[in-house]
């Protein structure tokens, strides 16, 4: 597993980052092609958070812990990841297809910043990701994991066609699709 630290407010040691790498690496094992891990340790109002995100063939599985303590903020996140994982493995494995877990793509591309105004509308922030196809129940499930409102996706269902899946704020979710 690749990683990747970033230290907000605060200067992580070296035994904060080896024990974070020893505990998230044990979760490599669940990955067929090696993961890709970002942790970011921070502070707030005397608490220690810590931030992971981990990318392996497309999925990406996000926690963010805060706990009185760095090694329990650590611990708290794998644990939360492991969860998701074990948890969404088998829901894919169950429910969609088989080998979903398992299927190559190419990785996104990095989120960059612009900081351009255009008339009176701020672009605060520009992503650029590759979409992947996949069923709704796939789409609903990574907007779950990466605890978003709103996921855009291929609809493997619909001949690749774009489409936007969402949270409704009547509970369900909603789905448009692009003709």
């Amino acid at each position: 597993m690749k990683f990747t630290f970033t230290e907000k407010k605060l200067q992580a040691s070296e035994d904060v980052r080896k024990y974070a790498e020893r505990k998230l690496g044990k979760l490599d094992r669940f990955f067929k092609s090696e993961a890709d891990a970002s942790v970011t340790f921070s502070t707030e109002r005397g608490r220690f958070i810590v931030e992971a995100t981990l990318r392996s063939n497309g999925m990406i599985y996000r926690v963010s812990e805060m706990t009185g303590d760095m090694y329990a903020s650590i611990d708290s996140a794998a644990a939360t990841i492991e969860r998701q994982i074990r948890k969404n493995k088998t829901r894919l494995a169950k429910k969609l297809r088989d080998g979903a877990f398992e299927r190559e793509i190419r990785e996104p591309a990095v989120a960059s910043e612009e900081e351009d105004a255009e008339q009176e509308f701020d672009v605060i922030r520009t992503k650029r990701f590759s979409i992947k196809p996949m069923t709704t129940e796939e789409a609903i499930l990574q907007m779950n994991l990466l605890d978003h409102e709103f996921f855009v996706f291929k609809n493997q269902e619909d001949e690749d066609r774009f489409a936007v899946v969402y949270k409704r704020k009547s509970g369900g979710y909603g789905l448009i699709e692009s003709d």
